[in-house]
């Protein structure tokens, strides 16, 4: 994973203007890459783009950063040249839903309830310890148009693309998107490779919901199904397990550690995720997920409300 990408992971999370200016977009190249059926995925500096392609039109499954909406647009243009008919939204973090100002000034962007309320707002991000950002508020030509509560079907390309609701995972705003013609997933960030979670604990999230999502994901695939999760390699379920079993073996140990009265740093002194350590990566250390499970699991989340 190249610098750039881990620094795209990192701050682009939810990127605040700041962050955003020390990116060099201009080097970003998209790759693209055939994942099966009609369905295309596309990687540049944030989260993974689904697309998928056919005589209606294409709709694509996030929108990376905006200043990459060009290059995106040009991938797009050398798969087909049919228009893009719509962009769903897997969450609100900018490196997932940076390009709504750019996509929605003429595209419909479909998402949760939840996403459109807190891209109007913006508002912090983090797991209520060292993982800090900032989500700025979205302008109104970024805003979803079309949203739901649980689920909502796109009928286009002679595929049923079902996004489907799962609460209170990355965020409180998340969907999975199935193209079950296709025979592929788009997990957005409940499902990643680069080790152990960022979990917006600020945003609504929580590693019960992100354990849930991927367990309630698991039960309704086939077990030849491509998964595209939200950052890293087209992955297979096998992958999606080995990441759940993580999850819930670590959320265990920490669990009894805090039932026990043990302190954050008593936590961290004592290693606790030390037989984990091969998921500690560049973006969240140990260190920082043992915040998030310490922090999830006392309730010392600072969550940022949500609109009414």
């Amino acid at each position: 994973m190249s610098p750039l990408r881990l620094l795209s992971i990192a701050a682009g999370c939810c990127l605040s203007v700041t962050a955003l200016a020390q990116q060099d977009f201009s080097k970003v190249e998209i790759k693209v890459s055939k994942v099966a059926g009609n369905v295309y995925m596309l990687q540049g500096a944030g989260g993974n783009i689904g697309v998928s392609v056919g005589e209606d039109g294409v709709v694509i499954v996030d929108d990376d950063y905006a200043p990459l909406a060009d290059k995106i647009v040009a991938a797009l243009k050398g798969i087909t040249d049919k228009p893009l008919r719509f962009v769903i939204n897997t969450h609100y973090h900018g490196d997932h839903a940076g390009g709504n100002p750019v996509f929605g000034k003429s595209t419909p962007i479909i998402a949760h309830d939840n996403v459109r309320k807190r891209l109007q707002v913006g508002g912090d991000v983090g797991n209520g310890g060292s993982i800090k950002m900032n989500s700025p508020a979205s302008p109104p030509e970024g805003l979803p148009i079309i949203t739901f509560e649980r689920d909502v079907t796109v009928h286009l390309n002679g595929e049923d693309i079902r996004a489907l609701h799962f609460p209170n995972g990355h965020t409180d705003g998340d969907s999975v998107v199935f193209f079950p013609k296709s025979n592929v997933v788009h997990m957005g960030d409940d499902f990643v490779t680069y080790g152990f979670p960022f979990i917006d604990l600020q945003g609504g999230g929580s590693v019960a919901g992100m354990i849930n999502a991927c367990e309630g994901v698991l039960k309704q695939l086939p077990p030849d199904v491509k998964i595209i999760p939200g950052h890293g390699p087209i992955s297979t379920p096998e992958d999606l397990k080995r990441f759940v079993t993580m999850l819930k073996e670590t959320r265990a140990v920490a669990q009894k550690a805090v039932k026990a009265g043990k302190t954050l740093e008593q936590l961290k002194q004592a290693k606790i995720l030390a037989p984990w350590q091969k998921f500690s990566g560049a973006f969240i250390s140990t260190d920082a997920y043992i915040e998030t499970l310490f922090n999830d699991l006392t309730g010392k989340k600072n969550v940022t409300p949500l609109p009414h």
